[in-house]
């Protein structure tokens, strides 16, 4: 098995920056394969390269590296969030004022003293833009230039700062000065910039959570057999803990005493807690509910049940996306091309003058502003510097943003929440839609749906005896039955003597009975009904009295939704922690094939990837601790509001309303979403096809092409905010 080197990094900012780090790591020897994560600041080494190796490429690059996993909180995405909306602000604070000049200047006829003046302000308003706001744009477009990796940020520095030579060339060569809208592009970028930094979520987080599940300290018995609390990192294989009702098991381990039920649902996302008894594992991260036991401890640390599972998600979380690759694509043909149009724009009108000026006299006849008697010189650098600012993607930078910011702040307001832009490309590719069972298709708690009388005693007297003694634990069977009985309008009673048979059951004394209640076993009563739902049994006096069928039952609108999916074309599959016959009943009542079920954590992605390999787009859904994973690996994944925060923090998607109608809203928007976001590329891409050769022959005067892309801008802002026309 090859090596596997952790990097710390800091500085980067965009995925050109990854794109750079990434090219500079590939080229050290040993290196089999290299994954570097924007959001958590690390880079992950496949191969036997030299670890100082790798720490030397990543400086070079003029990031700063060091060994190490990187901080689970990383508090690099918050400061540069605010550093970019700081830089957007300021930007737009000194461009407004020089977008309002120019629009005198076009309104009113200037005398030249009043022309020269205005020129000078717009050139020194465009230099504070560009390197202050705008410096750390130029630094980028700088270094990626350096290591050969040329991003956006080239076009975007060579297209503004060509702007304001203009400025310097307006008093040097008395060519027309454009240099105001270098301080526009610069600011509509740092707007796209913020906006791209808002949005990108902090994936990191959802590990903190994971971890912030664990247990903190543990009671273990010393050899003399006397309790003390100890770090749970400094707990060692075979010691014995002491765990109590309520406690998180602080590792994973063998019960050698006692009985308890434990709530797993970090292991199955299922409500109703598991008896364990002697020699039964118990995992670190669950919970005791009910009574006291002894666990020696089996595993410690990385090789724990929960840190397998927050190192599933970690893995998930660094694979590349596919708009990554899609970004990169374009990054790699069209920055080059431009710059070498503008080069080659450059030669042609130096090395053939006269063929070019003689084009050009055949287009000053219809237009105004084509003088074809400047110099040769003059000509070849006014084109070159066309086709640098025309081919500037303003239009491009918006196209993405834009749509984006409309339909996340859409959704927002019905209640869906997009963390991962990209998972808006991915949605509209996904064909499979998975669903976790408990929480997300289910009400996520037990319900009593049905009651046994099976002696002469009525309901209502039934259920009021049932509550009264069920008010003593906290066990979810026994919530559902109190929180019928409640519901009803049950006056509940005192119960006497009250005894707890952990995962089992409850005994007292009501008035003058002997009550009982729990499981079949403990109750020792048999009704003879054959039951497929979970059944608490009750007995009077050692006489059977009633049974209560208690279900988790269907959300109201979970058949609606679910058949509008399939409707829509998509495949619908069940993935749950639940035992066979419980699941199958309930994909039945939903007309879904497809149900795997009794799965753990790790099996539940091992099947997500076993679709993704058969060629399927996989869209997860769930609300559980245990969902994470899959969550994480999903192609697309969306949690529902109500589960955990874990789930929350790992999907790509948030619904924030339990309503499983959320779901079909939030596959329409993201649908729709990325609609937009291709026309607006299609548009932004139209733009350049058509106007770059417009520049490279001379015509395209500079404020025509000023005004071109700020209609090319508007266009796509305006596209963009069509989705809030669609019917959600």
């Amino acid at each position: 098995m090859s090596d596997i080197t952790q990097l710390r990094i800091e500085g980067m900012h965009c995925g050109a920056c990854v794109a750079t780090v990434e090219k500079a790591l590939r080229k050290v020897n040993g290196v089999e394969d290299v994954i570097v994560s924007l959001t958590m600041g690390s880079a992950r080494v496949v191969g036997a390269a030299s670890a100082n190796d790798l720490v030397t490429a990543v400086l070079n690059t003029g990031y700063s590296a060091e060994l190490g996993v990187a901080q689970v909180q990383d508090p690099l995405q918050g400061t540069y969030t605010a550093g970019a909306k700081k830089n957007m602000m300021v930007a737009w604070l000194i461009t407004t004022p020089a977008m309002a000049l120019m629009a005198v200047e076009m309104i009113w006829q200037l005398d030249q003293a009043s022309t020269d003046f205005f020129h000078l302000v717009m050139t020194i308003l465009t230099s504070a833009v560009l390197f202050g706001p705008g410096r750390s744009t130029i630094s980028s477009a700088w270094k990626s230039l350096l290591y050969w990796s040329p991003n956006m940020d080239v076009l975007i520095a060579l297209g503004s700062t060509a702007a304001l030579s203009t400025g310097i060339l307006y008093f040097t060569m008395g060519m027309h000065s454009f240099a105001g809208i270098g301080g526009m592009i610069m600011a509509f970028h740092l707007t796209g910039r913020y906006i791209e930094a808002k949005a990108r979520g902090r994936s990191s987080e959802a590990i903190r959570k994971l971890m912030d599940r664990t247990a903190k300290k543990a009671t273990i018995l010393d050899k003399n057999n006397r309790e003390q609390i100890v770090d749970v990192r400094d707990l060692l294989p075979d010691q014995v803990m002491i765990v109590r009702a309520g406690d998180v098991i602080p590792t994973d381990g063998v019960i050698i005493e006692g009985q308890a039920a434990v709530d797993e649902a970090l292991v199955s996302g299922e409500f109703i807690p598991a008896v364990k008894g002697i020699n039964d594992e118990v995992l670190g991260g669950t919970i005791c509910t009910d009574s006291t036991v002894k666990i020696k401890v089996t595993k410690t640390g990385a090789d724990t049940f929960l840190a397998q599972v927050i190192q599933l998600v970690a893995q998930a979380q660094t694979t590349k996306v596919p708009i990554q690759v899609f970004a990169d694509r374009i990054v790699s043909y069209f920055v080059p091309i431009i710059l070498g149009l503008a080069l080659l724009t450059f030669m042609v009108w130096v090395m053939f003058p006269e063929l070019m000026t003689a084009v050009l006299k055949v287009f000053a006849v219809y237009l105004p502003w084509v003088d074809p008697f400047q110099t040769p010189a003059e000509l070849a650098v006014f084109a070159a510097i066309a086709v640098l600012v025309i081919a500037c993607p303003c239009a491009l930078g918006l196209a993405t943003p834009t749509a984006l910011m409309v339909g996340t702040g859409l959704g927002a307001e019905r209640g869906i929440l997009i963390r991962d832009g990209a998972a808006i490309q991915r949605l509209s590719t996904v064909s499979t839609i998975l669903f976790d069972k408990t929480g997300t298709l289910t009400v996520g708690k037990p319900t009593v749906t049905k009651i046994h009388q099976t002696a002469d005693v009525a309901e209502k007297d039934l259920l009021t005896m049932a509550a009264s003694l069920s008010k003593e634990s906290t066990h979810p069977l026994s919530r559902a039955i109190v929180d019928l009985a409640e519901k009803e309008g049950h006056s509940l009673q005192a119960v006497r003597n009250v005894e707890v048979a952990p995962g089992e059951g409850l005994s007292g004394h009501y008035k003058y009975d002997s009550l009982k209640i729990g499981s079949r076993k403990y109750t020792a009563a048999d009704s003879g009904l054959k039951l497929s739902t979970t059944a608490v049994y009750m007995t009077r006096n050692d006489e059977l009295i009633g049974i209560f069928e208690l279900e988790d039952i269907l959300k109201p609108d979970a058949q609606d939704v679910v058949a509008k999916l399939k409707q829509a074309g998509y495949h619908c599959v069940i993935l749950t922690g639940d035992n066979h016959a419980v699941a199958t009943s309930l994909a039945e009542q939903l007309g879904i094939m497809d149900v795997h079920t009794e799965l753990t954590p790790n099996r539940k992605m091992e099947i997500i990837m076993y679709y993704q390999k058969d060629g399927a787009k996989v869209a997860m859904v769930g609300d559980g601790i245990n969902d994470a994973p899959a969550l994480a690996k999903a192609d697309v994944g969306i949690a529902m509001a109500g589960g955990t925060d874990i789930a929350m923090e790992a999907g790509d998607i948030i619904l924030s309303s339990k309503n499983l109608q959320a779901l079909y809203r939030a596959v329409k928007l993201s649908t729709a979403t990325f609609k937009k976001i291709q026309q607006n590329l299609f548009w932004a891409f139209i733009y350049n096809l058509v106007a770059i050769p417009l520049a490279i022959i001379g015509i395209l005067h500079p404020v025509i092409a000023e005004v071109a892309m700020a209609l090319s801008s508007i266009t796509v802002i305006g596209n963009a905010n069509r989705l809030r026309r669609i019917p959600l």
